[in-house]
C-alpha cells in the first residue's frame, strides 16, 4: 500500500502545475482548520450547558475539559512541527485529518467525566498535527511578500469556523440532530473526509526544490529542536503567545457561561461570543495586508495586544452594559494577532522554510500550556465572584505584551532597510 501512495504521489508531482494552484492549497488548509479544530472546539464552548446536564459536570469541570485539550499540545505541537519538517507536511495533514476527524466523532460516545476528559486529551494531541503543517504548507507555498495574507486568511478561516460553531451548533444543528452528541458526530466525520482531498493534493514546489538539491543540509529532528530552541525570539514569541492566547481561550469558553448566570438568555449570550469572533474574521485581512505593506507587524501586533488586554479587562469590570463593547474590543485584533505572530516566527533570523514546521511548533507549545492553565484556574474564581476570571485573564494578556516589546520586527522590509543602511555606514 505505501508502495502505491508513493509512486501515486510521484506521479502527482511530476504533472504540470496548474495556475494559482497556491489558492486553492490555502483554501484546503482553511476548511480543514475550520472543521477539524474551529467549528467542533466552539460547539463545545456554547453547548458546555447541555453537555454539563448530561454528564452531571461541576463549573470546574467544564473548565477541565475546555482547557485541558491544550495539555498534550505543548509536546505534540513542537512534534508535529518537527515531523512536518521531517517527512513533508502534507504526509502529517493526511493522517491527523482522518484520525482527528473518528476521534472528534467519539466524543458523542462518552458518558462521563472522565471519558470526555480521555478523548479530548487524545484530540488535543493529535489536532496540532494538522494546524502546524497547515502553517508550515502556507509557507512552502507562498513568497514573503503574500505570506502574512496567506496566513491572514488561515486565521479568518478559523474565526469564520468559531463563528459558525457558536451560531449554530447549540441553537440549529443539536435540536436538529438530536443533541449534543450526534453534533460531535457529524463534525468528526466531516473532518475525516477531508483526509481524502489531501491524497489527491500536489506537493509543494519547495519540496522538489529541496529534494534536488545535494547541498541543502538534512537535519534531524534533534537537530532542528536544538537550533530553534536557541532563538531569543522564538522564546519571547512563545512566551507572548502563552499569555494572550491563554487569556482568549478562557474567556471564549467561561463567557457563554457567565452571561447565562448573570442572567442573559441563551440565544442573547451566545450573540456576543458571535459578534466576537465575527469582527475577528471581519478585520484579520485589513490588519494583515496593512502589515505586510507597512513592514510594522511588531507595531500592529503590540496594538493588537493592548486592545485584546483592555477588552478582557472590561469585562472584569462587571458592568453588563460593557460587556458587548468589550468582547467587540478584545475580538477586533484576536484573529490578526494569531497570523502576524506566526508569521513572525516563521521568519524569525536563522529559521526560515528549513525550521519553520519545529519553530511554529515550539511557539505553539507555549500557547497550549496557556490555554491548558488559564481556562481551570480562571474558573476556580468564579467562587468569589463571577467576574474575577476575566481579571487574572485579562493580567495574563498583559504579561504575553510585555513579552513582545521585546520582540525582534521580523518584517521583510525593514529588514531590507537595515542591511540599506548598514551598508552605507
Amino acid at each position: 500500500m505505501r508502495r502505491y501512495y508513493l509512486e501515486f504521489q510521484k506521479d502527482l508531482a511530476e504533472r504540470p502545475l496548474p495556475r494559482n494552484y497556491r489558492w486553492y492549497v490555502l483554501g484546503l488548509i482553511v476548511l480543514t482548520n475550520m472543521v477539524v479544530a474551529a467549528i467542533p472546539s466552539m460547539s463545545m464552548s456554547v453547548m458546555s450547558q447541555e453537555i454539563s446536564l448530561d454528564l452531571n459536570l461541576t463549573v470546574v469541570q467544564i473548565g477541565i475539559v475546555w482547557g485541558v485539550a491544550s495539555l498534550p499540545g505543548i509536546i505534540t505541537s513542537l512534534l508535529g512541527g518537527a515531523l512536518g519538517d521531517q517527512i513533508g507536511p502534507k504526509n502529517v495533514i493526511i493522517m491527523g485529518t482522518f484520525l482527528s476527524g473518528l476521534l472528534g466523532a467519539s466524543r458523542g460516545l462518552v458518558g462521563s467525566f472522565t471519558s470526555m476528559t480521555a478523548v479530548v486529551v487524545l484530540l488535543g494531541a493529535l489536532i496540532p498535527f494538522v494546524s502546524m503543517n497547515g502553517f508550515k504548507t502556507s509557507g512552502m507555498w507562498f513568497p514573503s511578500k503574500e505570506l502574512g495574507l496567506a496566513n491572514g486568511l488561515i486565521s479568518m478561516g478559523m474565526a469564520l469556523g468559531f463563528l459558525i460553531g457558536s451560531l449554530t451548533s447549540a441553537t440549529f444543528l443539536s435540536p436538529l440532530l438530536g443533541g449534543w452528541r450526534n453534533v460531535f458526530i457529524f463534525y468528526g466525520l466531516f473532518g475525516a473526509v477531508l483526509s481524502v482531498l489531501w491524497v489527491f493534493t500536489r506537493p509543494a514546489p519547495v519540496e522538489k526544490v529541496e529534494e534536488n538539491q545535494e547541498d541543502m543540509p538534512k537535519i534531524s529532528m534533534r537537530q532542528a529542536i536544538g537550533h530553534v530552541i536557541r532563538s531569543k525570539n522564538i522564546w519571547l514569541l512563545g512566551l507572548a503567545l502563552l499569555g494572550v492566547s491563554g487569556c482568549i481561550q478562557a474567556m471564549l469558553g467561561y463567557l457563554p457561561l457567565y452571561l447565562r448566570t448573570i442572567g442573559w438568555a441563551p440565544l442573547q449570550a451566545d450573540g456576543v461570543l458571535s459578534s466576537f469572533h465575527m469582527i475577528s474574521m471581519i478585520m484579520v485581512l485589513p490588519i494583515t495586508f496593512l502589515a505586510d505593506r507597512t513592514g510594522a507587524r511588531k507595531l500592529m501586533i503590540l496594538a493588537s495586544s493592548v486592545l485584546i488586554t483592555g477588552g478582557i479587562f472590561l469585562l472584569g469590570t462587571g458592568n453588563a452594559a460593557l460587556v458587548w463593547p468589550a468582547a467587540l474590543m478584545a475580538g477586533v485584533t484576536r484573529d490578526g494577532f494569531m497570523a502576524l505572530l506566526l508569521t513572525m516566527t516563521v521568519e524569525t533570523e536563522n529559521i526560515g522554510p528549513l525550521y519553520a514546521g519545529t519553530a511554529t511548533g515550539l511557539v505553539m507549545s507555549f500557547g497550549g500550556l496557556g490555554t491548558f492553565l488559564a481556562p481551570p484556574i480562571g474558573n476556580s474564581l468564579a467562587e468569589m465572584t463571577p467576574n474575577a476570571p476575566f481579571l487574572l485573564w485579562a493580567a495574563l494578556a498583559g504579561f504575553g505584551l510585555v513579552c513582545l516589546l521585546f520582540v525582534k520586527n521580523t518584517a521583510p522590509e525593514l529588514k531590507a532597510n537595515a542591511v540599506e543602511l548598514a551598508v552605507a555606514d
